[in-house]
């Protein structure tokens, strides 16, 4: 489980596709020592598992691998090498909760419509896959890039966020722009809402 709290950015330094599977070596800040051989990191949305962890000049390196679903449902598919993207470690008994509850599993892609700017706070108004939509509602939660983010207006597939100054600065959103396209993770209270209320569900 995560928060949606990046508490790092990571680059793609190296990427290589085998069968079904796209192996990824990601450079980051986290200390080696302090990232188990298996442990769970959430790569701008997706959970992958750490499958090799290492230094190499003065950077901390792990290797990932992604399967063929999440290389289908997400936007990994689109990655190369120099990408920057969004890390969390997975969330620990005890830590805070300042975000949402996050899984890191992925249940489509969010295309971004447009960016204004408003001061030094940004808003990107964005579309979401039409079966989504309806798990989506005004002041919700709702996970981007990997990003706990407010939803602050709906409407149809269509929903809006505000970034301030230290979440565009922490994040890879100064790099978002209209035509990106987001990794989308629904809040989970809105889908077990929907299945509760779904009266093929209850018979």
């Amino acid at each position: 489980m995560f928060t949606g709290l990046i508490s790092d950015i990571g680059t793609i330094i190296d990427m290589t596709a085998s069968n079904d599977t796209t192996r990824l070596r990601i450079a980051c800040a986290y200390p080696a020592d302090g990232i188990a051989l298996g442990a769970s990191i959430a790569c701008s949305g997706p959970c992958l598992t750490a499958v090799h962890i290492a230094t190499e000049q003065g950077r901390t390196i792990f290797d990932v691998e992604a399967a063929k679903e999440t290389l289908e449902r997400t936007t990994l598919a689109d990655w190369r090498i120099g990408r920057r993207i969004n890390l969390e470690r997975s969330l620990k008994i005890g830590d805070e909760l300042g975000g949402h509850l996050v899984s890191g599993h992925v249940d489509g892609i969010a295309t971004v419509l447009a960016r204004t700017e408003y001061g030094t706070t940004s808003r990107f108004d964005i579309e979401a896959p039409w079966p989504l939509a309806r798990f989506i509602a005004e002041k919700g939660s709702v996970s981007l890039d990997g990003t706990s983010l407010t939803v602050n207006s709906v409407e149809q597939n269509r929903f809006s966020v505000l970034l301030i100054p230290h979440s565009l600065a922490v994040t890879t959103w100064n790099e978002v722009v209209a035509g990106s396209r987001l990794n989308l993770e629904i809040d989970q209270m809105a889908r077990y809402a929907a299945r509760l209320a779904d009266p093929e569900a209850r018979s």
